[in-house]
């Protein structure tokens, strides 16, 4: 009977030490800093150890983004999107994968595409500090050091159009919808409704609440019977450099001019 009970009380230890390694195996996998490193836009700074005073090329600045959702890396490289597969690991492994890029010609870009996409064909660490991350390669010089954009404020939130240039705008009985727009994590994608059509393009944030916005499109319905200027509203996007945030107002400015646009936060 005792060696009965010894042979149990072992196997019940046995199944503990075994669900014990597997709960230390999930901490440590689930300590991965995803709130350091995932849903951030990380914006160019230094390339092979230099400086770069400005990472803008053709009106967007050279970033990326590591998106927790689905292990995507999406970015802008300095003429061209690209976009592909990342796995991190313990220990500040990470390493990328399927790498694809769109096609278009920039001769006039200041720096070559291929030198930042060759960043992510070698890494396989990183470093965090601050607000700044670090591509590596083992352990030589850093491949490329990024500064985290302010994103988390005005990202993945419906916008409602509240004034437009200082006045307050109201919505026209027979018009569809509110006019309001959207900046998804996704791939830096904006969206929105501007009174009759629907609207999407790209978008950059920087430091010092910096954004931009660019390769706008919209569809092309006529709506003749809605009062509303759409041209004049699309026009804020044009011509916004940055923006100002307070609770849950934003406004979209150029300059240190008045606001082209006020939006106030719908939560549903």
């Amino acid at each position: 009977m005792t060696t009965k009970i010894t042979a149990i009380s072992l196997f019940a230890l046995t199944i503990i030490g075994c669900k014990s390694v597997k709960d230390s195996n999930t901490e440590t996998t689930t300590a991965i800093p995803s709130e350091i490193i995932f849903d951030i836009t990380w914006t160019l700074s230094k390339l092979d150890g230099a400086t770069l005073e400005n990472s803008e090329q053709n009106g967007q600045t050279i970033h990326f983004t590591l998106h927790s959702e689905d292990n995507r890396v999406s970015g802008y490289s300095g003429c061209n999107t690209f976009m592909g597969i990342y796995t991190v690991e313990k220990g500040n492994r990470i390493s990328f994968s399927q790498l694809a890029s769109t096609r278009m010609a920039c001769p006039d870009s200041q720096i070559k595409e291929q030198e930042i996409l060759d960043i992510f064909n070698l890494a396989d660490n990183y470093s965090t500090s601050g607000n700044t991350l670090t591509l590596n390669k083992a352990k030589r010089a850093p491949l490329a050091v990024f500064y985290k954009s302010h994103t988390e404020k005005i990202t993945e939130k419906y916008w409602k159009l509240k004034t437009l240039e200082g006045e307050e705008f109201q919505m026209a009985d027979n018009q569809e919808r509110e006019i309001y727009f959207m900046l998804k994590t996704n791939e830096n994608r904006l969206e929105g409704f501007s009174g009759c059509n629907m609207f999407a393009g790209s978008y950059t944030l920087e430091e010092g609440h910096r954004i931009r916005f660019t390769q706008m499109a919209s569809t092309m319905k006529a709506c003749p019977d809605v009062d509303v200027n759409e041209s004049e509203f699309l026009k804020v996007f044009e011509l916004t450099d940055n923006y100002s945030i307070k609770d849950d107002i934003l406004s979209l400015n150029v300059g240190k001019r008045a606001a082209l646009a006020v939006f106030e936060a719908v939560y549903f």
